[in-house]
């Protein structure tokens, strides 16, 4: 018996299979639960061929969570595959490499930080209101981030937009509690993933987990992060909303 047995989750955000999306996608699977994933443009077609590597392939749906009419639309396309949804996994975010990070603070245009803050906070609540009619016998939704609380090298404005996720998330979870849908975050430590790759200088921060993290930290694995989302999407966590959760070796909780 599965943790997630008879549980249909949305897993927005699927692009390689190194990333933490695929590898939620996977744990969810094994868990028991029916699994759609998303993407758009470009990416699309690649999400689609890596969709094939999952233990059963999943429908791929076409979202981009700054289109009204995708958003508009996210709920036939989910009607199409299954009758609702019990879980939602935001799994995306987005900051210009070449002029929000690797040490661009001060430069970082509103254009631009704007999209940033678009894509990777306000989507969350765009996705929640999606996909509210969808669970309409409650459900769980689940983010990333990284933790918001510091000011972290090379990461400059995509820390502000991750600020504004925590903050988002606090937000969705109280209007959505009512209605029994959780709201929560997994704070993962770096991962080898396509984002962190974008990110100049962020392999300082890989280092410095290892040495502080009292659990030791593999950034090459991202099946513990999957796990605690998996966890978050069961009904293991009944009572918890507007909460963070680390997976980062106890990363967070050392001092120098």
């Amino acid at each position: 018996m599965g943790l997630l047995d008879g549980k249909r989750i949305l897993v927005a955000g699927v692009t390689m299979d190194s990333s933490i999306g695929f590898a939620t996608a996977k744990v969810a699977q094994e868990q028991g639960a029916t699994v759609l994933i998303s993407n758009f443009g470009r990416a699309l077609g690649i999400t689609r061929r890596i969709a094939k590597r999952l233990p059963v392939e999943p429908p791929v749906l076409e979202l981009d969570v700054t289109d009204e009419e995708h958003l508009a639309g996210l709920a036939d396309q989910v009607h199409e595959h299954v009758d609702g949804l019990d879980g939602v996994v935001h799994s995306i975010a987005y900051g210009n490499p070449e002029t929000l990070l690797g040490g661009k603070f001060m430069e970082g245009p509103w254009e631009d930080v704007a999209q940033a803050v678009q894509v990777s906070a306000y989507s969350l609540k765009s996705l929640a209101v999606a996909t509210r009619p969808l669970m309409s016998r409650g459900g769980s939704i689940v983010g990333l981030t990284f933790d918001a609380t510091s000011a972290w090298p090379a990461y400059d404005w995509m820390g502000v937009a991750k600020a504004a996720l925590e903050n988002t998330s606090r937000y969705v979870a109280r209007d959505l509690g009512p209605e029994g849908i959780r709201c929560n975050l997994v704070s993962a430590g770096p991962l080898k993933t396509l984002a962190a790759k974008a990110i100049p200088g962020f392999e300082a921060l890989e280092s410095s987990w290892k040495d502080r993290a009292p659990l030791g930290w593999d950034e090459t694995d991202q099946v513990p992060t999957a796990q605690a989302v998996c966890a978050l999407l069961s009904d293991f966590f009944p009572a918890t909303t507007g909460e963070i959760v680390h997976v980062d070796g106890g990363f967070h909780a050392m001092g120098l």
